[in-house]
């Protein structure tokens, strides 16, 4: 049906400008937090073409070499992942938690916070995630976001990143070896095809969820608006949910994510400067349409264990401009910068990123 495939590409390119929609039931998951310790991530397969030919469709480009993540000589200096936090600290939590009988309304929480995670979709819900400058975590924040939906729902979901020059979200998924980037899929998907012709592109990664990189880890290679915004029409309709690893504001790319996104995040790091800046950020956001600053939420990372500053009321401050703000505490594992172990995280680590991403989730949603 010609007709309706040129009509549904129409609409969703008016979606990615405006509006989205959502709407039928899903079966649940358990209400449970992840709690992987090893990746179950497998190398990119590499397809020659679609699974079937499609009258119309341009021949897919040569297929690229598969390239490692790491390269032997840069794998040897990985030591062994660490744990969130201590033993010690990790058994007296247990005690308050035992002593203070607050592990039933943990667990209430957690129930209800599962169920907005699981809320069903009919149109591709996109998340971007940004910040005003590298080494804020906004690649962190994606991983977490990610694992964290893919873990709850049971549609796929994608992680795209949109920051290829030094991006280090394949890293930081586990990612063992790339193949096919942002800009070669951008060329071959068609409408025509179906979730198993897209995911033989994309990198696949545990709980339903996939990988699409923005680079071999090549520097230099690039992302423009034209190219990301016909991948994203392109596998809108195949994920409910979709999150952008941004590159910095206010890169143009950036910028086009933010504003077709359902819901965006702002990265920021627990440091003075770090929430200066993004204070500002939030300023200029709150000149736009009322819905860009409904529709964020600020994730403050806590990267040491003494941080120079009250995070507490710095997270009161920039939820003043009318953003939602979250703080991620310090956590061994995340400060260490590799491989995501969701199993290594610490407990608060690990509950706090499932509340961000069920409030993200829920502002996506508002978004019709």
């Amino acid at each position: 049906m010609p007709n309706a495939d040129h009509n549904w590409q129409g609409d969703l390119l008016r979606d990615l400008r405006g509006p989205g929609e959502a709407g039928t039931p899903e079966a649940p998951r358990p209400a449970v937090p992840p709690a992987r310790t090893e990746p179950e991530t497998r190398p990119a397969p590499a397809p020659a073409a679609p699974a079937r030919a499609w009258p119309g469709t341009p021949a897919p480009p040569p297929t690229p070499d598969s390239l490692p993540v790491l390269d032997k000589a840069m794998a040897a200096v990985v030591r062994r992942p660490v744990r969130g936090e201590a033993v010690a600290v990790r058994a007296a939590r247990a005690v308050r938690r035992i002593v203070s009988g607050s592990a039933a309304r943990e667990v209430a929480a957690l129930t209800r916070t599962a169920e907005v995670l699981q809320q069903p979709v009919t149109t591709g819900r996109q998340i971007a995630v940004t910040s005003i400058r590298g080494g804020a975590g906004k690649t962190t924040v994606t991983a977490l976001l990610g694992t964290t939906y893919a873990h709850y729902r049971q549609d796929p979901v994608l992680l795209v990143e949109a920051d290829p020059a030094l991006g280090s979200l394949p890293l930081r998924l586990g990612a063992e070896a790339l193949r096919w980037t942002t800009a070669d899929l951008a060329d071959i998907a068609a409408p025509q095809m179906s979730l198993l012709d897209v995911t033989g592109y994309l990198v696949q990664l545990p709980d339903n969820a996939w990988l699409l990189p923005g680079s071999q880890g090549r520097i230099g290679a690039m992302v423009d608006t034209a190219t990301y915004e016909r991948v994203m029409v392109a596998l809108r309709r195949y994920f409910g949910v979709t999150v952008v690893d941004c590159e910095t504001l206010p890169a143009e790319v950036a910028r086009v994510a933010l504003s077709a996104a359902q819901a965006r995040v702002l990265a920021a790091p627990a440091t003075l400067d770090g929430v200066t800046s993004t204070h500002a950020v939030l300023q200029w956001l709150r000149a736009l349409p009322a819905h860009v600053i409904e529709g964020t939420v600020v994730a403050l990372s806590v990267t040491t264990p003494r941080p120079g500053i009250d995070v507490g009321a710095a997270a009161e401050r920039l939820a003043t401009t009318g953003a939602r703000v979250h703080v991620l505490p310090y956590d061994r594992h995340l400060a260490a910068g590799g491989p995501l172990r969701t199993g290594l995280l610490a407990r608060p680590a690990r509950l706090a990123a499932t509340r961000l991403a069920a409030e993200v989730f829920e502002l996506s949603q508002k978004r019709r």
